[in-house]
């Protein structure tokens, strides 16, 4: 008898070999296998009398089969088949489908669903190029055999990997019977124990687990296209929310358990809040006095703070950060700084101490990062271990084993989204005392949705508002033709004495370095697209012809002369800005060279700097008025959003030029309009993680992000916050409603996601 927990090597047709292929894709038992739904539907109802069939169109036909015979054409077995409905016939064809001849028998009954292309040797006839198939039972045996292929709606699957006995890979129509047959065996065995409670589903209107699993890999017919199309049915509605509750659940248990450790209550006295104000070089804004007070009023309680400060680029996140860093050193704690890059840390590290110069008394700031040497290191770790460093700023450096804190009492992680969620774990358990608090910082704006599933542990502040002084940034978006144009304005800032970024996507032109153009990609539609792969030699020699006759024109299409950053540093320095101080600033630069070249851009010795997006956060150059963005159609909003916001740091009017490539894709398109039209950073993440996803909303995979099986956090954001508002009551007041074998089914399946499925620590 098949369970939940049965290996899916045990399913039948799968096997050892098999079963290493689904575990790559995270496939290991029998409900990973019906947890894998369909990712699209097609609706086989209604077989139509071949009279009404139309070119062109998808079409399910039942007929008797009335002949069958395998040709050669080139080297390639084809399995040809004549169905009948009368005096009408349909062809049917299968490339390399030899192992079909022994299959359909004349005058057997069968199912047929594909697409429908004239037939060339047969006026007004039609024929279906690998149409998939169904035998249907002949009068004389049992009528109630279930067809999985025509004759309903039909769930089509990602292919997992993996190949059947005869090669053939576990598509679609394996899942299917795969699917049915694993739906029947649990139906028949013992009832499965929910892990809903019955009192959620039946206030929220829910079907049982079985029953959505059910529905969703084979609809009752009369269900809505378009409802299954957008995951949108009370099937997937079911399952969509019970993975969001659990996330929701976990995070919200861990936040209550966070409650109940043991922290430390930091004293904000006069004494304390004296010190703060010595350091501040100008009068905070109404938003950077509101974000301190929610972080003071944390740290003074006994319980260790768990905060998440957001703010867009330039609005003080960092002075906040410093304010609260004196709040633990006057308590008689070490604070600790924790950034993505050396050249980052590095520049939280010089402007913390020229900050703190300001104040009557000294205190001591320590940098520690990979690149320094080891004799440095080595001070360094005394000094942090001594208690001697009251500030300690660094890179993951922090968090190797070597490196021990006398007395850690606040953890500053800046830009989060660039470690994962471990990292920030693993520092605020490097002290064994009480919990450290923990401040997390960044400056991509985070839409809620992503806030709820990353950061739903942390409390959350915001900085919504610039300080005085900051200008708003006039962006324009150019073609490449205009270039020469560009690069006169450019010359036209240096000599009002300004300075100008230009940044490029690659560093060196090689095809190793080039991201891949941002346009969507064909996915084959059904068996008979698929088809086009096997085409005869003669259609590919007439393409390759014809291919050979607009070469020139294909490889300005394909080749839209991406342009690197080394490249363009030469071509720039003897051509359009000859006789300027350009640099060069890229991520296979060492840290030491890195460190020179921003130093120099610093102190004006530099009027242009070429570079990567390895200036995209936390580098400020008040004096820098321009920002040029060559290929800005390769970037993401948020990046983009990032590379703005390193200008209009002074009182200078200042410029972000989007120059686009030959070819623009219309998502590109939205982005560029989105920068244009606006600067506030929250509505363009909302929309950059509306066309990228979550996955990809960071320019890279996020560490931290949950594995979701059925749940898109942008689509399902409505099921999302009722997910949230349900699992804070649950935890609160209803876990005591609930029966105790309710209970413990939560508390399991509670762990086996969070850990297993989520990746996430501390459930």
């Amino acid at each position: 008898m098949m369970t939940l927990v049965t290996p899916v090597q045990l399913i039948k047709g799968v096997g050892p070999r098999n079963a290493e292929a689904l575990k790559k894709r995270g496939v290991e038992t029998v409900e990973d296998v019906l947890y894998h739904l369909p990712f699209r539907y097609e609706n086989r109802l209604d077989p139509k009398p071949l009279s009404a069939l139309k070119a062109g169109e998808m079409a399910s036909v039942i007929g008797e089969v009335r002949g069958s015979t395998v040709l050669r054409a080139r080297s390639m077995p084809i399995f040809e088949m004549t169905v009948g409905q009368g005096t009408g016939t349909l062809k049917a064809m299968w490339f390399r489908g030899q192992y079909l001849q022994d299959k359909f028998k004349p005058g057997q009954m069968v199912a047929l669903y594909g697409k429908l292309e004239p037939s060339r040797s047969s006026a007004g006839q039609f024929k279906m190029i690998q149409p998939q198939f169904e035998m249907l039972p002949g009068p004389d045996e049992p009528q109630d055999a279930v067809m999985l292929e025509v004759g309903r709606i039909v769930p089509v699957y990602e292919s997992l990997g993996g190949t059947t006995a005869w090669g053939a890979k576990l598509g679609s129509r394996w899942m299917r019977q795969v699917v049915w047959r694993l739906l029947e065996d649990l139906a028949q065995g013992p009832e499965l124990l929910d892990p809903l409670p019955r009192s959620m589903r039946k206030r929220l209107g829910l079907p049982s687990r079985l029953d959505a699993l059910r529905e969703a890999h084979f609809p009752p017919a009369g269900t809505s296209m378009a409802d299954l199309q957008g995951f949108s049915t009370r099937a997937h509605a079911r399952l969509i929310f019970e993975e969001l509750f659990y996330l929701e659940l976990g995070l919200e248990l861990k936040r209550k358990r966070m409650r109940d450790r043991a922290g430390i209550a930091f004293v904000a006295d006069e004494r304390v809040r004296n010190a703060i104000k010595e350091v501040l070089p100008f009068r905070p804004t109404g938003a950077q006095k509101r974000v301190l007070g929610e972080i003071v009023e944390d740290m003074r309680r006994p319980q260790p703070m768990r905060r998440l400060l957001q703010g867009d680029v330039g609005s003080g996140k960092t002075i906040v950060a410093m304010e609260a860093a004196l709040v633990a050193i006057e308590n008689g704690y070490q604070a600790a700084m924790m950034a993505p890059t050396e050249i980052l840390a590095t520049q939280h590290y010089l402007s913390a101490r020229k900050l703190l110069k300001r104040a009557s008394r000294e205190y001591k700031v320590t940098l520690l990062t990979g690149s320094l040497d080891d004799a440095e290191k080595r001070r360094a770790r005394r000094r942090v271990a001594s208690g001697e460093a009251e500030l300690i700023i660094g890179t993951q450096a922090l968090i190797q084993q070597k490196v021990d804190f006398a007395n850690l009492g606040l953890v500053i992680v800046d830009e989060q989204h660039r470690f994962g969620v471990r990292q920030r774990f693993t520092l605020m358990k490097k002290d064994d005392n009480a919990d450290p608090d923990v401040l997390v910082m960044t400056a991509t704006p985070i839409p809620r949705t992503l806030a709820l599933t990353i950061y739903g542990d942390l409390e959350v502040s915001v900085i919504d508002e610039l300080p005085p002084g900051r200008t708003p940034v006039v962006t324009r978006r150019v073609s490449e033709e205009r270039a020469l144009e560009v690069w006169d304005f450019v010359r036209k800032q240096i000599t009002l004495g300004r300075q100008a970024y230009v940044v490029y996507p690659v560093i060196e032109g090689s095809k190793d370095d080039q991201p891949e153009l941002d346009f969507p990609q064909e996915s084959s539609e059904s068996a008979s697209q698929q088809v086009s792969e096997s085409a005869s030699k003669a259609k590919k020699t007439a393409a390759k012809k014809s291919a050979k006759k607009s070469a020139k024109a294909e490889e300005l299409f394909e080749k839209p002369s991406l342009r690197s950053a080394v490249e363009m540093f030469e071509e720039l320095r003897y051509g359009p800005l000859h006789g300027l101080r350009l640099g060069l600033l890229h991520g296979r630069l060492s840290a030491d060279d890195k460190e020179i070249v921003m130093a120099q851009f610093k102190r004006g010795d530099i009027d242009v700097l070429i570079s990567t997006t390895v200036i995209e956060v936390g580098v400020d150059v008040p004096n820098a008025s321009v920002m040029v963005i060559e290929h800005a159609e390769r970037f993401g909003l948020s990046q983009m959003h990032q590379l703005r916001g390193r200008v209009g740091r002074g009182a200078a009017k200042s410029y972000c030029v989007l120059m686009t490539g030959a070819r623009v894709s219309p998502e590109a398109e939205q982005r560029l309009d989105a920068m244009v039209s606006t600067d506030n950073g929250f509505e363009l993440a909302e929309l950059d993680l509306a066309q990228r996803g979550p996955g990809e909303f960071f320019g890279t995979k996020q560490a931290g992000l949950p594995d979701f099986r059925v749940a898109n956090i942008v689509r399902d954001r409505r099921l999302l916050e009722i997910a949230k508002n349900e699992a804070a009551d649950f935890a609160e007041v209803r876990l005591k409603d609930v029966s105790e074998e309710e209970r413990g089914l939560v508390r399991q399946q509670l762990k086996q996601h969070w850990q297993r499925r989520y990746g996430l620590v501390e459930a």
